[in-house]
């Protein structure tokens, strides 16, 4: 496909998990639940922008938009200059609840400049998390968004870095939404600059069992998401997603804090259990949750020109 004015792609990212419990900054999980977008290059320099579903309201409809904001950092980094875009999102990732809609904006972003420039410019899976890293600021959310699965993430002397593993069979995503949202900023800002020696190797331990758990034995789930680096400390913010997390923790079910919250993912160990956490997380809560049944993404974001050809 010719590059230039009428080029179209068609981008599709999903939702993701981050932290899982002990994994702060570290884990990801993709989700089945996906933005999509269609970007199309427009002559001259003009910006065009339509939202439906999620943040619709609220999503700005300038160059501020992150979309298009990634683009043009992704566009400026191999020293291209952003053409006109016509923007057309049809957003399905909540917002502001835990569940990487800033980090799949980012990558959708990116994923878009990717497909535009194709045949001008080459981008590595590397670069692609470089870009995503700069403008989210860690890769724990981008990196499952970008390559899909359960993602291991770390920063290094040569900058972001990932590892993708699959993850087992047994292990059966829920996630409750909440109707009310959480600042992953307000969220961070609630953790201390220090934590207690046995609290750092406790969360060692269970974030290496976690990756056992995740990709070998979900028996071990339980165990594997306990948490004391940071899910305490944000508790005071967020009472009710912290009472279902208990709740839910005290029948069995391997809940956590979604990200920043104030979701929780359950990490079920089979599709059966996710309908009795259900009826526990209806018997807990005192405002509206969604139950969101999900399966691991196991693609990531995809690409490709909006006539459906890779």
């Amino acid at each position: 496909m010719s590059s230039g004015p009428g080029r179209r792609v068609a981008v599709r990212v999903p939702a993701t998990s981050a932290n899982l419990g002990p994994g702060f900054d570290t884990l990801g999980l993709a989700l089945s639940v996906y933005d999509d977008l269609i970007v199309e290059q427009l002559e001259g320099d003009g910006l065009e922008i339509e939202v439906a579903g999620e943040g619709v309201a609220d999503v700005p409809r300038d160059a501020s938009h992150l979309v298009v904001r990634a683009m043009a950092h992704t566009y400026a980094s191999v020293g291209r200059t952003l053409p006109g875009l016509r923007l057309t999102a049809h957003n399905v990732i909540p917002h502001g609840r835990g569940m990487g809609s800033s980090g799949a904006a980012v990558v959708a972003g990116i994923l878009a400049a990717k497909g535009l420039l194709e045949g001008d410019v080459v981008f590595s899976d590397v670069d692609l998390l470089r870009l995503a890293t700069e403008l989210e600021g860690h890769p724990d959310n981008v990196a499952p968004g970008l390559f899909g699965g359960l993602t291991i993430a770390w920063m290094d002397a040569a900058g972001p870095q990932h590892k993708q593993l699959i993850v087992h069979r047994g292990v059966s995503p829920l996630v409750f939404v909440p109707s009310f949202t959480m600042s992953t900023a307000v969220a961070r800002s609630l953790q201390p600059l220090q934590v207690p020696r046995e609290d750092a190797v406790f969360n060692v331990s269970r974030s290496a069992l976690l990756i056992a758990a995740m990709t070998q034995s979900p028996e071990l789930l339980m165990a594997a998401t306990e948490d004391k680096l940071h899910q305490n400390y944000r508790a005071q913010a967020m009472p009710e997603t912290d009472r279902l997390v208990r709740a839910l923790r005290a029948e069995g079910y391997a809940a956590v804090v979604s990200g920043a919250g104030p979701s929780v993912l359950v990490l079920a160990d089979g599709p059966g259990q996710r309908l009795e956490a259900a009826d526990v997380m209806a018997s807990v809560v005192d405002t509206p949750w969604q139950a969101l049944m999900l399966a691991v993404d196991v693609k990531g974001g995809t690409v490709k020109n909006a006539e459906g050809s890779a």
